[in-house]
Parts: structure tokens; C-alpha cells; sequence
């Protein structure tokens, strides 16, 4: 209580906080000095000076003291406070310095430290915990005891009277370290629970991660192919806009040189006609018949239908012909280069490097050496029987699986009007009416019967065009994306169909081939692939084929005029 009141009197009456420069008036009261000379500042209007303290007035401004006895408390009081602030929690019995308590008492309310621990009752009623500032939320509030139960009913602690006569008797209660502990053992499955969670949900973090680098790293490529692309489209389109305006500079040389010949005859031929007309003039206006009938220069007059005198603008009107005709044909075949190169100039990665599987091979497929050919054959293939061959249909997949990527590969069906090219899962059914490949839910395919093509998956079969007259196939595969197409190797590769689905497990070729042989193409550098989609491709390609369209017919159209 002492050390409470002498800390009262440490307290500025201006600001109300622990002095600062501690400042004392003649009239013996002490302020802040900044507080007390903002004070006298506001009294200089009035003129008149007085104590904040006590009101005594002064007649001039009062000189200010420093109160150097004030100052050394606060220096020595200030250090004290701060231990104790770091200190924590202090024995209540040490006054004269902080001591940091070990133990509260919940009986008498206090903490202790070592020394008074010692000499503290050791009896029942005074039980001991963790020091605390706030004893009281460790009684009950209603008959001011320990708590040392806990209801598992009503989920409370409570003390012993409580659970003997209070609103808890006869629920079923525990002791506060038992039930601390049951909580504690819940708490702790809890966090187990909850590290699984973290960790499943860090794996799903890392997983993405990866994912969108490898998004990133595709989207750079494409990004970059496709620049390269359109930067070698301008190029050849400068090039091919050079070669134009060239032709058009020789062609006008070579009009300009031609039509000045023509002027410049048609000119003579003027000046000659001129002078008949002239001739004409003056026959017709003589009197004399004789002398108009025995003129000599009348033999040279005749009727200029009857002299052919087109033949140089005939000639002009040939040469303006042939000159649009060149230019037209320079035009057609620069663009039609261009439509060339942009149809066939992007590519994806080499083609996969498919071999068949012989020990899925149904036992009327006959493999090749080289692994890489299916063919249908009456004589029946002594191979074991195993769980991995096909039973039901005459069917083969490759040995090669793929679980990432885009890859791309080709077939030839060579006298077979039934057959089916694609890719399935490895756990597609080796047995029964439903493992032939595009009947199920695990595998895609491209079918021939009888010249028409379909695609199927689920046994869901999508009619195709019939114009289709290649033998030739190409298989696109983007794992990721989760695309499959078919493509007709046809010149230039045309489009057929594109699966989109989420891949759930690896990919193999798979073929079935009846009265006939499938070929397969792993290294084949006669046609390419865009590695965009597709339908975007044909697209760009369409609108790149109408400007094109535009631009020749502006350029004719301007010729023509």
C-alpha cells in the first residue's frame, strides 16, 4: 500500500503521467516543465500567473526550479517498474524488491516464491497451482471453493459441493487432471487428424505447382513456335510483296517503253491522215471535174476500214492481257506457299516408337518380326494362354505405355475392310463380348467397315464423312490436355475426330484387324502434325485463306483498272 501512494505522488497534475524533467513553483508544487511552461504560455495574454495546484497567483512570471530530489526518485523508480514488468508475475510477500513467483496459492489468494513456498501451510485447503493474476476463475462462483471437478454432462467445472448438493448432483463427474488428460488425448487424435489434412493438402499444393509450371512450360513453347511461325509468314509474305512490286515496275518499264513506240507511230499515222484529209478537202471544193477526176494524189486516198489500222491498239490490249495474267500466276503460287508452309509448319515432338505386344496378341493375329504389323490369319498361333492375351477378338496392344505428353502415331490398313485403330487402358477385359476395343468405357478408337469410318468409345459409335479414300491414319495423343484425335493422311492431313476425356491410367496403341493386315508407322517424315488444336488451326488457317482471297482480288482488280 505504500509503495502504491508514493506512486501517486509521482503523477504530473497537468498531464496525469509520471514526471518528465520534474519542475517545482515558489508556491512548492511540482509540474512537467514542457506541461507547466505550455501553462504559462496561454497566461501571457492575461497577464496574469497562477498555480494549477493551489491557484496562489503571481504578479510576474514565476522562475522555474528543478526539483533534482523528484528527478533522482524517478530515475531510481523507473528501472524498478520495468524489472517488474519483465519479471511477470511477483511474490506477494517480497516488497522491498520484485521476486518471480513459482506457485499461487488458490486458498489465500497469493503468490509465492521459493523462500516464503517453503514456510507456506502445507495443509489440504491450500492447494497450490501455476502462478496466475487471476485466482478467483479457479473457485466457483457460487460457493467460492476450488474447483476440482469437472461434469461431463454439463461439460463445467465445478467444486465439491457442487457435485454433492448443487444444480451438478448425481451427473457424472471427474477429476480435473483425469478429464485434462482425456481432453488433451482427443485433442491430440484431433491434431494427428489435422497434420494428415496439412500434409494431403501440401501434396495437393506441390502437385499443382508442378502442374502449372508444366502448363507454363507448354503455354513458352507454343508461345514461342507460334511467333516463329507468324514471323516467317510476314517474312514471306515481304518477300512475296517485293516480288509483286517488282513485277509491277518491270511490266510498267516495259508498257510505258511499248506504248511510247505506239504513240509515236500513231502520231505519224495522224499527221498522214491529216494531210489526206487536207487532200480531200481541196478535190471536193474544185469546180473543175476534169481536174478532180485526173488528180494524181487521189490514187493514195482510200477507205480506212478497208486498211486494218488497229493492229498496234490490238497489240497494246494483248500486252496489258499477258502482264495480268503473270502477275495473277506470281500471286497464286507465292500464296499458295505460304497456305502450304502455314498448314504443314508446326510440329509436335517426334513420333512414338510403337511395338506390339505378343503376348497380348489374340492367338489369329500374326505379328511380325519387327513387332510393328497385325495380320489376320486362319491358322491358328500356338502362344500360351494367359491372363494379358485377348481371347474374343483379334486384338493387340503395344508394349510401350504412355502416362505423359503428346506423342503421335500412324497406320496402314492394307486389304481389310474391317478394322479398328486406337488406344485403351491396360485393364481392359481380355474375355468377354465387351473387350473389343471402343465397346467400353476403357478405350477409344478409329473404325473401318465395308469403306465407313467411324469413331467409337462406350460403344457410342459418331458416323464420319464418307469421302474419306486414304488408307493412312494418323493418332494424336495429349495426355494432359486429355485429347485423342484421328487424322486422315491425306495431303494436306485432314481432320477427323478428337476425344476429350481426363486419362486415369496409362495408354496403349491397340489394334483389331479381320481378313487383312494392319501397318504401323512410328518414323514417319511425310506428313506433320499442328501441335495446336486443331480446330482452332483450321481456323486461323480459313481466315488467313480469306485475307489471302481479299488481297489477290484487290491487287487484280487494280491491275485490271
Amino acid at each position: 500500500m505504500a509503495a502504491a501512494d508514493l506512486r501517486d505522488e509521482l503523477y504530473c497534475p497537468i498531464c496525469l503521467s509520471t514526471y518528465t524533467d520534474p519542475t517545482m513553483l515558489s508556491c512548492g508544487h511540482n509540474f512537467c516543465r514542457v506541461c507547466i511552461d505550455r501553462l504559462l504560455d496561454t497566461q501571457d495574454q492575461s497577464g496574469v500567473y497562477s498555480c494549477p495546484e493551489c491557484r496562489v497567483q503571481f504578479q510576474v512570471r514565476p522562475v522555474l526550479t528543478r526539483n533534482f530530489i523528484l528527478r533522482n526518485i524517478m530515475e531510481n523508480l523507473l528501472p524498478t517498474e520495468t524489472t517488474e514488468t519483465e519479471i511477470g508475475i511477483c511474490c506477494f510477500y517480497c516488497i522491498h524488491f520484485p521476486v518471480p513467483a513459482v506457485k499461487s496459492c488458490l486458498h489465500c489468494e497469493v503468490s509465492l516464491c521459493d523462500r516464503h513456498l517453503k514456510v507456506h501451510s502445507k495443509s489440504p485447503e491450500h492447494v497450490l497451482c501455476d502462478p496466475s493474476t487471476n485466482l478467483e476463475k479457479r473457485k466457483c462462483s457460487v460457493h467460492k471453493k476450488i474447483l476440482e471437478y469437472y461434469c461431463t454432462e454439463d461439460a463445467a467445472c465445478i467444486c465439491v459441493s457442487c457435485s454433492l448438493a448443487g444444480e451438478h448432483r448425481g451427473h457424472q463427474v471427474e477429476l480435473l487432471d483425469e478429464a485434462s488428460e482425456k481432453k488433451k488425448e482427443k485433442l491430440g487424435n484431433v491434431k494427428q487428424k489435422l497434420i494428415t489434412k496439412r500434409e494431403e493438402t501440401e501434396e495437393r499444393v506441390q502437385s499443382l505447382e508442378e502442374h502449372r509450371r508444366k502448363v507454363q512450360k507448354k503455354v513458352s513453347g507454343e508461345t514461342k513456335s507460334v511467333t516463329a511461325l507468324l514471323i516467317d509468314i510476314r517474312r514471306r509474305l515481304d518477300n512475296l510483296e517485293k516480288k509483286v512490286l517488282s513485277e509491277f515496275s518491270r511490266q510498267e518499264e516495259q508498257w510505258s517503253l511499248s506504248l511510247s513506240d505506239v504513240i509515236q507511230k500513231l502520231e505519224i499515222k495522224k499527221a498522214e491522215l491529216s494531210m489526206k484529209m487536207r487532200n480531200i478537202e481541196e478535190l471536193c471544193n474544185m469546180t473543175d471535174p476534169l481536174s478532180v477526176l485526173q488528180d494524181p494524189n487521189t490514187g493514195d486516198l482510200c477507205d480506212p476500214e478497208e486498211g486494218g489500222g488497229d493492229e498496234d491498239t490490238g497489240g497494246h490490249d494483248k500486252t496489258h492481257d499477258v502482264a495480268v495474267d503473270g502477275i495473277t500466276g506470281l500471286l497464286h503460287a507465292g500464296l499458295s506457299d505460304i497456305m502450304t508452309y502455314l498448314q504443314r509448319g508446326i510440329n509436335v515432338e517426334d513420333p512414338a516408337d510403337i511395338l506390339l505386344d505378343i503376348n497380348t496378341a489374340n492367338n489369329y493375329v500374326h505379328i511380325s518380326n519387327d513387332l510393328k504389323t497385325a495380320t489376320w490369319t486362319q491358322k491358328k498361333q500356338i502362344r500360351p494362354e494367359t491372363a494379358e492375351r485377348f481371347q474374343d477378338y483379334y486384338q493387340v496392344i503395344s508394349i510401350r505405355r504412355f502416362t505423359a505428353g503428346r506423342h503421335y502415331w500412324d497406320v496402314e490398313g492394307r486389304r481389310s475392310r474391317y478394322w479398328r485403330v486406337g488406344m485403351c487402358y491396360p485393364s481392359i477385359d481380355r474375355r468377354g463380348n465387351r473387350t473389343l476395343i471402343g465397346n467400353n468405357i476403357k478405350s477409344w478408337c478409329l473404325m473401318r467397315y465395308n469403306n465407313q469410318y467411324s469413331v467409337i468409345h462406350d460403344n457410342k459409335v459418331i458416323r464420319l464423312p464418307d469421302n474419306i479414300s486414304s488408307n493412312r491414319f494418323r493418332i494424336c495423343l495429349d495426355y494432359e490436355v486429355g485429347q485423342l484425335s484421328f487424322y486422315e493422311l491425306c495431303d494436306p492431313i485432314r481432320h477427323l475426330h478428337t476425344f476429350t476425356a481426363t486419362f486415369t491410367e496409362p495408354l496403349h496403341a491397340a489394334l483389331y484387324v479381320y481378313k487383312g493386315s494392319i501397318i504401323i508407322f512410328s518414323r514417319n517424315v511425310n506428313f506433320k502434325t499442328p501441335s495446336l488444336d486443331w480446330i482452332q488451326t483450321q481456323h486461323c488457317v480459313a481466315f488467313f485463306a480469306l485475307f489471302l482471297a481479299f488481297f489477290l482480288a484487290f491487287f487484280c482488280n487494280k491491275m485490271l483498272l
